[in-house]
């Protein structure tokens, strides 16, 4: 890794440090708006394809192989040739690809949008690098800020794409991110500074070719390994492929001159490598615990015994009650960070979230208790989703904050996606036959689920306790001294 070259650091000027702040706090909100958009309207897509459940798969499984291929990427080249021109990059593609999907004549051209969209992932990466380094000392509120919009957006983008979805075609309702987009786009363009900071040597293409193929092969496979079985030829190829191709990438990236990672960046308690895998660990977590969820409140309790029996639409109030609490949690954890250190926040929040489901398992026959220990774990991921990328950003040299940030997101993503797959397979161990002669998950199921999410946070407080070493030397490639931004 290069040394940076050193340019004006934070932008010493209040009213302009709060401004692309708020600025980018609005395409966070959009971000999730996107992300979001496409759940409550999955059955409409088929419709209007003529495509079945298991090809409706694609739909997100599409943009998950495109992000495991483009996070790492866009954000290296963030760290060479710019954060914000990176960021207008991204959000170009993400503004095509919904307007692919959206006024796609075919099922592949909509998945092709949809993969396009996967620059979306890049987003927060790209802040975070143009956070550190223009708003200064409040760069820790500014980043809790961000992850606040981001979680906001999604838990408005869901319940709105379902309403809506009553009033306006499909074509329609799939314009209204792309016009968000498009309005980002000018928003990046105009008002957003860009970073200083910049790594030397030439971009290892051999490096993020090899991470990308190696990410996108294994996430198919754990995506498709519940529809296609996990000792599929599909499946089974997609692991080893994607296992080689990452070992490969390890043995490129330790002898090139430089690195698409660079593994000292990684190594030691100071490094940015615990922190990574704390983001793992929480991905699996937060992202293999959402469907359990919803499945759990809407079984019919006069048909199976247990669950809250509740409508679709309910189903989406009580998820959003979660995401609610997880954005109050966003304000919570820079709190707890500036009085206690990112550290111990993240160790605050992930024992609050293993409260909530522990709770959650022992208490859970009505729609009141469900949703107070939803609020518990809600509140503490939200702790965790804002303090943990603290940690990331100030663990990170000045001029490698962007693919730190890369490989925490794609950490996340992946954890997710195993997870996701992993809990399908501990609820298909457990199952009740109804009166019906229907096949379905058992309680006990769901609450081994809510088990492994409990021990999961509790292994993220133990690891943060490890992380807790040596404080990173933050003078050396950092961003100077300047006075408090209020972002």
């Amino acid at each position: 890794m290069g040394a940076p070259h050193i340019g004006a650091g934070p932008d010493k000027r209040l009213g302009v440090a709060a401004g692309f702040v708020g600025f980018l706090f609005a395409m966070e909100l959009s971000s999730g708006f996107l992300q979001a958009w496409f759940s409550p309207v999955l059955s409409a897509i088929g419709e209007k394809y003529s495509v079945g459940p298991a090809d409706l798969n694609w739909v997100q499984t599409s943009y998950l192989l495109a992000t495991a291929v483009l996070v790492p990427l866009l954000a290296k080249m963030g760290d060479q040739y710019g954060h914000k021109r990176m960021l207008v990059v991204a959000t170009a593609m993400v503004t095509i690809g919904s307007i692919v999907s959206a006024l796609a004549p075919t099922y592949g051209i909509f998945i092709l949008g949809r993969a396009i969209t996967g620059a979306l992932a890049a987003f927060l990466p790209l802040e975070f690098a143009i956070v550190r380094e223009r708003a200064g000392e409040q760069s820790g509120k500014a980043i809790g800020l961000l992850v606040g919009g981001l979680t906001l957006g999604a838990s408005v983008g869901v319940v709105l794409s379902g309403i809506l979805a009553s009033f306006l075609s499909l074509t329609v309702l799939l314009l209204v991110p792309a016009m968000l987009m498009k309005l980002a786009l000018v928003v990046v363009i105009f008002f957003v500074p860009e970073t200083t900071a910049r790594t030397t040597g030439r971009l290892d293409w051999a490096g993020a070719i090899l991470l990308g193929a190696g990410l996108a092969f294994a996430l198919f496979a754990i995506s498709t390994g519940n529809r296609f079985g996990w000792s599929s030829g599909p499946v089974l190829g997609g692991l080893l492929l994607g296992g080689a191709l990452l070992a490969l990438w390890v043995v490129v990236e330790r002898r090139v001159a430089s690195p698409l990672v660079d593994f000292a960046m990684l190594s030691g308690r100071a490094g940015v490598g615990l922190p990574i895998l704390l983001a793992a660990l929480f991905g699996a977590q937060l992202f293999g615990s959402q469907t359990p969820i919803a499945l759990f409140v809407g079984t019919d309790p006069a048909a199976a015994g247990f669950g809250l029996g509740l409508t679709s639409s309910m189903i989406g109030l009580v998820l959003v009650f979660a995401s609610i609490a997880a954005f109050a949690g966003t304000f919570v954890g820079p709190l707890l960070g500036a009085r206690v250190g990112d550290v111990t926040a993240v160790i605050v929040g992930a024992v609050t979230a293993a409260l909530g489901y522990a709770l959650l398992t022992v208490l859970h026959s009505d729609t009141v208790s469900v949703l107070a220990w939803l609020v518990v774990s809600g509140l503490g991921n939200g702790i965790i989703i804002a303090a943990l990328p603290n940690v990331v950003v100030a663990r990170a040299p000045r001029d490698s904050v962007g693919i730190a940030s890369g490989l925490y997101n794609s950490a996340r993503t992946v954890a997710g996606a195993i997870a996701g797959a992993s809990f399908t397979a501990v609820m298909s161990g457990f199952t009740a036959t109804l009166d019906s002669g229907s096949v379905i998950t058992s309680e006990a199921g769901y609450q081994a689920v809510w088990v492994i999410c409990g021990l999961l946070s509790l292994a993220v407080a133990g690891l943060a306790v490890v992380t807790r070493g040596p404080a990173p030397d933050r003078d050396a490639p950092t961003v100077p001294a300047a006075a408090p931004a209020e972002a």
